[in-house]
Parts: C-alpha cells; sequence; structure tokens
C-alpha cells in the first residue's frame, strides 16, 4: 500500500484529494492535517482510518506521498520539507506563488530524485477531455475560447480573498491556472500575452474579473476568461477552425458529485446529459461529453508514472506572471 498523507481539509483535502486517494486502489489514506475542529470532525466521520495530526507530527510518519492541499502561501514550503524528507510530493495548483519558486521546487526534487508532480485536475474535465478527442475535426483551428464564470456578488472570508501577495489569490492564480493549463495542453507554447484584470466587487482586494489572451508559436489565440461578477455566463468551450467549430456550455460535473459523497468506484462516474454542437452555423449535430475521470490522476500515480510534468505548471505560471505584468502596464508581453 502507499501510505499517504494530506495535509489541509478545505475545499480541495475534503472535495477532492481524500475522496480520491481513498478510491484508489492500493493508497491508504494514513494521516490528515487540520487545525480546524469543524474540519476535523468532517475529516474523522468520512475517513475513520486516517489519522488527525498537525502539520510537524505528519513529517514525522513513515509515508510514501505526501499531498498539499493547503494555501497557496504555505506551497512552496510543505512541498520543500516533503522532498528534504524524500517523498513524492503533490502540490495542488497554482504550483508555487512565483515561477522562480517553482523552478526551485523542481531543481530540488530532481536533484534528490523524489517525484514531483501539480493537481491540475481539470485536464480531466469530461467537457476538455471531449475538446481533445474531436479537435482534429475543426481543420486549422484559428481561436479557442475558454471560460469559469461564476455570479458570487459577494466577497467571502477566505484566502483566496485576501489581498497579501504571499497569498497568491484572485481568480488569475485560481481559476486562470486551469484556463491556462488547458490552453498550453491543446496547443503549445506562446509568444505574447494580454491581460485585462479587474476589481468588480465592493470591497474586493484582488482581481475578479479576468481576460487573458495567448498567442501561440502555431498561430493559435486562446481567449481566457474568469468571473466571479458574471450574471449570465458564456460557453464554456467555443473552439473556431477552418472547417467547423464546436461550442460547449455548463460545467464538468464530478466537483459537485464528489461534494455530495458520490466517488469514482460508483456506477455511471463522470457520465453526463451535457452535449455540445460539432459543425458550421446552423448546421451542427449534438456530440455528447467524455466521461469525467478526476481518478486519473491519482492511479497514474500509483501506477509510477508522473500525471502532470511539473515543468508545464512552471511555464504556466511564467505566462501567468505576465498577464499580470501586461494588465499592471496595459501592453502586450513577449515571452
Amino acid at each position: 500500500m502507499t501510505r499517504v498523507g494530506l495535509l489541509g481539509y478545505g475545499i480541495a483535502g475534503r472535495v477532492f484529494h481524500a475522496p480520491l486517494i481513498s478510491s484508489t486502489d492500493g493508497m491508504d489514506l494514513a494521516a490528515i492535517v487540520t487545525a480546524n475542529p469543524e474540519r476535523q470532525a468532517q475529516a474523522r466521520a468520512a475517513h475513520p482510518d486516517a489519522k488527525i495530526v498537525t502539520a510537524g507530527e505528519l513529517f514525522e510518519l513513515d509515508l510514501d506521498l505526501i499531498v498539499v492541499g493547503t494555501p497557496n502561501r504555505t506551497h512552496v514550503e510543505y512541498a520543500r520539507r516533503a522532498i528534504d524528507k524524500g517523498v513524492a510530493v503533490v502540490v495542488d495548483k497554482p504550483f508555487a506563488p512565483t515561477s522562480a519558486e517553482a523552478k526551485d521546487l523542481v531543481a530540488a526534487a530532481r536533484a534528490k530524485g523524489v517525484p514531483l508532480t501539480v493537481f491540475q485536475n481539470r485536464r480531466w474535465d469530461s467537457d476538455f477531455l471531449t475538446v481533445r478527442k474531436i479537435i482534429g475535426q475543426l481543420g486549422e483551428i484559428r481561436r479557442f475560447e475558454s471560460r469559469y464564470e461564476r455570479w458570487v456578488p459577494e466577497i467571502w472570508d477566505n484566502w483566496r480573498e485576501f489581498g497579501a501577495p504571499e497569498e497568491a489569490g484572485g481568480l488569475l492564480y485560481d481559476l486562470g491556472a486551469h484556463l491556462v493549463d488547458q490552453a498550453l495542453q491543446l496547443f503549445g507554447p506562446v509568444s505574447n500575452v494580454y491581460a485585462e484584470l479587474d476589481l468588480r466587487r465592493p470591497g474586493v482586494q484582488l482581481d475578479d474579473d479576468v481576460f487573458v489572451a495567448l498567442t501561440h508559436d502555431n498561430g493559435v489565440r486562446s481567449h481566457l476568461w474568469a468571473s466571479a461578477h458574471a450574471a449570465h455566463h458564456g460557453p464554456r468551450f467555443r473552439v473556431l477552425g477552418s472547417e467547423g467549430a464546436f461550442v460547449i456550455d455548463g460545467m464538468d460535473e464530478q466537483e459537485d458529485a464528489l461534494a455530495a459523497g458520490r466517488r469514482p468506484t460508483g456506477p455511471g462516474w463522470g457520465r453526463e446529459t451535457r452535449t455540445g454542437q460539432l459543425g458550421v452555423l446552423g448546421e451542427t449535430k449534438e456530440i455528447p461529453v467524455e466521461p469525467g475521470a478526476y481518478q486519473t490522476f491519482y492511479t497514474e500515480l500509483q501506477a509510477g508514472r508522473i500525471p502532470v510534468d511539473p515543468e508545464g505548471s512552471v511555464y504556466a505560471l511564467e505566462v501567468i506572471e505576465a498577464a499580470f505584468t501586461s494588465a499592471r502596464e496595459n501592453r502586450v508581453v513577449t515571452l
């Protein structure tokens, strides 16, 4: 068995990591770190065989894998401690507050021969898997549009909304880490970055309305949106090619399913009734979405493969940093 220690039992730990680890053959969720009494009670109820420990105690345990699902400001510290201990480590996105810190982690892991990966779970979203499957039917891709839009008109008391730079909060770091990663997965490196970052809601300290335009080396343009203040949501994906287009609305349902207690081991996991539209103007056909597969991340890891190359996450952070520079200086940034 692979003995796993989980740092953090907020949304990342409770909704994603703990259920997925527990559902993976050969993995044992041995310990959970959370100081919050309510979350401790939730962890004990959901995972009675796991020890509830402090961070210091966790690093004294005999573990095979440490998962860092804590606030962004602690990612580097905990990942470094795992690497120094010689234990394989998963770091939630964004990998680190800066690309320089992320590069240092990759170098440290390589020097010690420690497996290191980043939890980019939305590579296994149902709609993204569908785009990857059908994109070859669209001819030469001209533009890729991707959105994570929400309606959250009031800010909430969470580190993601806090303004301190070390928190690495705001939507560009949060949802942008997925948007940029998916665009890079499909179309590769970028040459130019342009961004608009706005603060729309009363009292907000960080970007809550984001637009990023990427020009990829192969000529594709990616237009990416994230918003917490969108009273109407655009399509999740719209892909325009020389031979046709693909459009799909709505969101992958795996997060909601995990939060509701469903698990990948259950029947029908990841299957949805959503469809996309493939074709030209009015001459389109419905395309069913591929089943979502978040479980793939940990099954790949358990099989001894690195599901997400951390070098790719370093590059995604460089793109995000270029977007911050573009918005701040109101110019296109060349990479």
